[in-house]
C-alpha cells in the first residue's frame, strides 16, 4: 500500500536538501529560500508541476513505477534512497542488477556540469539515459525511442535515418563496431540478458546483422574522433571522452572539439541554434 503521508515528506525533505548548483540550474537572484522548487523537480523528471506537487500535497493517484524511477533520478537520489521511494509509493525496488537505469548520484553531477560541451549518459547497450541541451543539438532527441530502438546499435540497422549523421565511408566501421560491442555484452551477460533478446531480435531483421554476427568478431573499439555531418553546421570532428560507472555499467560520454579548429567553431555555433534550457 501506498504511504502517502510518508511519500510526501519524504519527497519535500529531499527537494530542500538540493540546491540549484547541485543539479546544473542557476540560483538566480529572486530565490528566497534553499532549495529546488516543485516545477524545477517536476522537469529534472520529465512530468507536469501539477503530477509532482500533488504526490507532495498526498493527492493524486498512486504514481507507477516508472514515475517513481523519474523522481528517483530527478532528485538525484542515491540506490539506497530510490528503493526506499519506491516502497514509500507501494511498488517493490527494481531488482539490483547490471542493466539498471538509475544513473548514480556523482555521475549526474558530473554530467549537470557538462553545459558547454554535448554529453550524454548511455547503458552498456547505448540506450541513452541522459543528454544535454548540446547533445540533443548535436544527434537529436535519443530519450524519445522505446523499446528495443532505444538502443543506438539497434537504430543502426533499422533505421537508415540513424545514419545520416556520419560519414558514408565511416557505415562500415559503425556497423562492425556496434554488433562487436552486442556480441560482448551478452557473452558477459548471459543469454537471459536484453542483450540476447536484442542480438536475436537484429538476427531476424536486417540481414547485414546477420552477416557481420556471424564473423564472430570482438574487441572494436570506438575511434576516438568521430565524425558527423549535421544539417546545420555541416561537418565535424569530436574527441569522445568515456567516464565508465562499473557499478552501474553506465557510460558519460563527452564530446569535445579542439581549441581553434573548425570543428570548434561549429560546436560554438551549434550552442547557438541550440534549444534553450528547461530553466
Amino acid at each position: 500500500m501506498i504511504d502517502r503521508a510518508g511519500l510526501a515528506d519524504f519527497l519535500r525533505v529531499r527537494r530542500a536538501a538540493l540546491q540549484p548548483e547541485d543539479v546544473g540550474l542557476p540560483r538566480g537572484q529572486r530565490r528566497r529560500t534553499g532549495g529546488l522548487r516543485r516545477e524545477e523537480v517536476a522537469a529534472l523528471s520529465h512530468m507536469s508541476t501539477d503530477y509532482y506537487s500533488r504526490l507532495e500535497r498526498e493527492r493524486g493517484p498512486q504514481p507507477s513505477p516508472q514515475m517513481i524511477a523519474a523522481i528517483a533520478q530527478g532528485l538525484h537520489l542515491s540506490r539506497e534512497e530510490r528503493n526506499h521511494l519506491f516502497l514509500l509509493a507501494g511498488h517493490q525496488p527494481p531488482m539490483r542488477g547490471s542493466e539498471g537505469e538509475h544513473v548514480s548520484p556523482g555521475m549526474m553531477r558530473i554530467f549537470d556540469r557538462l553545459t558547454d560541451t554535448p554529453a550524454e549518459i548511455v547503458t552498456e547497450l547505448g540506450e541513452t539515459l541522459r543528454q544535454n541541451r548540446l547533445g540533443v543539438a548535436l544527434v537529436g532527441d535519443l530519450m524519445r525511442f522505446d523499446d528495443p530502438a532505444r538502443s543506438i546499435g539497434y537504430r543502426w540497422f533499422t533505421d537508415s535515418g540513424s545514419r545520416r549523421l556520419h560519414p558514408v565511408e565511416d557505415h562500415e566501421f559503425y556497423s562492425r563496431m556496434y554488433v562487436s560491442g552486442l556480441r560482448g555484452v551478452l557473452a558477459l551477460r548471459g543469454p537471459e540478458s536484453h542483450a540476447a533478446s536484442l542480438a536475436e531480435r537484429l538476427r531476424g531483421e536486417s540481414r547485414e546483422f546477420r552477416d557481420i554476427w556471424a564473423r564472430h568478431e570482438v574487441g572494436i573499439a570506438p575511434r576516438d574522433v568521430k565524425r558527423y555531418v549535421h544539417p546545420e553546421v555541416g561537418f565535424l570532428e569530436l574527441n569522445c571522452q568515456i567516464l565508465v560507472d562499473p557499478r552501474c555499467s553506465h557510460s558519460l560520454l563527452v564530446y569535445t572539439a579542439t581549441p581553434g579548429s573548425a570543428s570548434s567553431e561549429k560546436l560554438r555555433l551549434l550552442s547557438v541554434v541550440a534549444a534553450p534550457s528547461a530553466f
